[in-house]
C-alpha cells in the first residue's frame, strides 16, 4: 500500500516537558476531499497517565487505538499493575508489527505517558510500519513540513507547562496561516503527575470541568 495514504492532511503532534508530555490533534474527521465533521477526538486515554494520539485512515486508527486501549486495561485487570509508558510502546509496537504481516493498519501514533515509578514523562513517536522511538517532540502528517521546525528551535530540555502550551499555541497558528488544509480545531491534552487534563486550543489555561 501507498505510505501517502497514510502520510495524509490529518495532524498529531506532540512533545515532551520537564515532568509532562502533551499530546495534540487536529478533530476533523474527513475522507477524500470531504470532512464530515470537526469535532473528533484523536487522542484516546488509554490509562490515567497515558495519551495515544493518531493520524490515519479513520476506521484504522479508531479501531486499532480502541484495541490498544481495552487491552491496555485488561492487563491491568489479569495482574493488578499498569503497563509503563515504554511498556506500552512495545505492546503497540508489536501490534502494529503483527498486523504489518496480515493487514495492516494505516495509522501513525504519538504516545506519551507518566510514569510514577521513575517519576518522569516521555514521549513515542510510533508510525505505521511498527517503528517506534522515544523522543523529545514529533509530528505526523503533512503538518511536519510546517511544524518541525517550530519544535526543533523552541523545545528545550526542562520545559514548564506554559512554555510548552506555547510551543503548541505557535505550531498551530503557523497550520492556520501557511497550510492548505483547513484544519479549525484541536484537543489539545496533558498528562502529568496528577493524570490527564483536556487545554483548549487557543488559550494555555486549563479548560473548565
Amino acid at each position: 500500500f501507498d505510505r501517502r495514504v497514510v502520510r495524509g492532511m490529518e495532524t498529531t503532534l506532540g512533545l515532551v516537558g520537564k515532568d509532562f508530555a502533551i499530546v495534540a490533534a487536529d478533530r476533523s474527521a474527513a475522507r477524500s476531499i470531504v470532512v464530515f465533521k470537526q469535532d473528533e477526538d484523536k487522542v484516546l486515554e488509554l490509562d490515567s497517565h497515558k495519551l495515544l494520539g493518531s493520524a490515519g485512515t479513520a476506521a484504522d486508527s479508531k479501531a486499532f487505538t480502541e484495541y490498544i486501549q481495552k487491552n491496555v486495561a485488561l492487563y491491568e485487570i489479569n495482574t493488578g499493575l499498569k503497563l509503563s509508558t515504554a511498556a506500552a510502546s512495545n505492546f503497540i509496537r508489536g501490534e502494529l508489527a503483527t498486523a504489518l504481516r496480515r493487514g495492516p493498519y494505516q495509522t501513525n501514533l504519538m504516545l506519551g505517558g507518566f510514569d510514577s515509578a521513575e517519576n518522569r514523562a516521555s514521549l513515542y513517536y510510533i508510525d505505521y510500519l511498527a517503528s517506534s522511538n522515544k523522543v523529545n517532540y514529533g509530528c505526523h502528517g503533512y503538518a511536519s513540513n510546517f511544524v518541525l521546525s517550530i519544535l526543533d528551535r523552541e523545545w528545550k530540555e526542562g520545559l514548564d507547562v506554559e512554555q510548552g502550551v506555547e510551543i503548541i499555541r505557535k505550531c498551530i497558528a503557523e497550520l492556520e496561516t501557511r497550510f492548505l488544509v483547513s484544519l479549525p480545531a484541536f484537543t489539545i491534552k496533558l498528562v502529568d503527575k496528577d493524570g490527564i487534563r483536556l487545554l483548549n486550543q487557543h488559550r494555555p489555561e486549563v479548560a473548565a470541568a
